[in-house]
């Protein structure tokens, strides 16, 4: 059961996207929304100006996109990895309505097969699902509706699901959507969501079809989700620190993924290996900044209500040193400013043997607020604790899920494709300025920024890995 009834549970859910304070609706975009590459100026006062979103708008009907009573969710899981996996999963188990894995998809079959065998046997629960058990009741995945290569996705799409699960290496990320909104499918997507700017005008007009469409887009940003991180995030919208003066964020871990790299060996080609070991290169994941630290950046954005105007970035590689780690960085220490000169201090870290530390606090002229995973409260200006949340905390990777099934039964669209949009790109932006060295402005990124990441054509064969990035050296494009 939720922990909040139904309506209550949905409009804090959606909350974000309707409070006045919120981030508001990007008019205009930057792109036509039936073209994937054609830009268009957008200024800062376009993205902030203040939406009429309202939970009437968010229940625009969906028309023949959506399931209604007994009808079964038929889904489709494109990116069959760890994520996808433990998406899957929760997609299944956070409803006791009728929902059925359909279709997947996957660059190699051996993933596929792995993937499906899981769900079909169950397995042990890790930081991002919990242990489940045989999930075979709930799927129906014959070989004519398995599909593998570059192209999978496609064939998923055209499978008759309605809900497609978008879990591959974020560069994917825009170009799934895309595929995903013009074909009328609800979707659930990882962040980020993109890796370049031209990825995120990709996704800003697929998002602009999606809502046409009235189609249900929710992103895997589990914390906007989260009990407590709702909670204290409205209570700052309401004025509880007074105005934001300034804000910090943190990912700081030792080194991850190690456990999963993928040796080259012989007959290997250089686009199987860095597909295989994408989290250890650029244009797959984005570099850490923007696959993991995009959570704590999106706590900012929600916070403070704009996304930042200009950035200043520093970071390297000290742990990763050997081209078995691509060509990411290993840190990055970035500030961010806002509107009326909001300051953001942004960390994130993957080196062995250094502190464990994944929070976020906002400052203001009457308190501060403290987030993490687990806790969330707020404090005076003398520093003591005047607010701490102790109400229930379910699980926000489930609550998620629960959030994007019931709009699509209910036939009121949920989409946060914008605010994760936003998100993605103080990353990208970020990680830009920290490889170049240089100062630069959201506009410009948004704007004028020729920066893509897509390789030339996407086959197994050559293709050299870009150098790690020098500050100084590296072009800022």
């Amino acid at each position: 059961m939720s922990v909040l009834e139904e309506s209550e549970y949905f409009r804090g859910c959606a909350w974000y996207l309707s409070e006045p304070r919120g981030i508001s609706q990007w008019k205009g975009m930057f792109m036509s929304s039936d073209a994937d590459s054609k830009g268009t100026t957008l200024t800062r006062r376009d993205f902030v100006k203040r939406s009429a979103l309202s939970l009437a708008a968010l229940s625009v009907p969906a028309s023949k996109f959506y399931a209604a009573g007994s009808d079964t969710i038929k889904v489709g899981l494109i990116g069959c990895g760890g994520r996808g996996t433990g998406a899957a999963t929760q997609v299944l188990l956070s409803t006791n309505t009728a929902v059925k894995l359909w279709a997947m998809g996957d660059l190699f079959e051996g993933q596929l097969e792995k993937c499906h065998a899981m769900l079909t046997e169950g397995a042990e629960g890790r930081y991002d699902r919990e242990a489940f058990k045989s999930l075979a009741s709930r799927m129906d995945v014959p070989k004519s509706r398995q599909f593998v290569g570059f192209e999978a996705f496609k064939g998923v799409m055209g499978a008759g699901v309605d809900l497609v699960l978008l879990t591959t290496p974020p560069h994917f990320r825009p170009e799934h959507f895309m595929a995903a909104a013009k074909a009328g499918k609800h979707v659930f997507m990882e962040k980020p969501v993109a890796v370049d700017p031209m990825g995120i005008r990709t996704v800003l007009a697929a998002e602009q079809i999606a809502r046409q469409k009235g189609l249900s887009v929710v992103a895997g940003t589990q914390r906007r989700h989260q009990n407590h991180y709702i909670d204290i995030l409205r209570r700052v919208h309401d004025g509880a620190i007074g105005e934001i003066l300034a804000g910090q964020c943190y990912w700081n871990m030792g080194l991850p993924w190690d456990q999963f790299k993928v040796p080259s060996t012989a007959g290997m080609s250089d686009m199987e290996w860095q597909c295989r070991n994408w989290f250890y290169t650029t244009w797959l994941s984005g570099d850490h900044i923007c696959e993991q630290h995009v959570h704590n950046l999106d706590i900012m954005n929600w916070g403070i209500g704009e996304h930042p105007v200009q950035v200043v970035g520093m970071g390297g590689r000290q742990a990763r040193t050997g081209p078995e780690y691509g060509n990411i960085f290993d840190h990055f220490a970035c500030e961010f400013e806002y509107p009326n000169g909001i300051r953001v201090l942004s960390m994130c870290k993957q080196n062995p043997g250094a502190a464990y530390h994944v929070c976020e606090r906002l400052v203001g002229t009457e308190g501060q607020t403290y987030t993490d995973q687990t806790v969330g409260y707020i404090k005076d200006l003398k520093g003591n604790t005047v607010y701490k949340y102790e109400g229930p905390n379910e699980n926000p990777y489930y609550e998620e899920h629960r959030a994007l099934i019931r709009s699509i039964r209910e036939g009121r669209a949920l989409n946060e494709a914008q605010n994760i949009a936003g998100s993605t790109m103080n990353a990208i932006i970020g990680r830009m300025s920290a490889y170049t060295g240089r100062a630069l402005k959201w506009d410009w990124a948004m704007n004028a920024s020729k920066l893509d990441l897509r390789p030339a054509k996407y086959e197994f064969g050559v293709l050299p890995l870009e150098p790690v990035a020098v500050p100084g050296q590296t072009q800022l494009i």
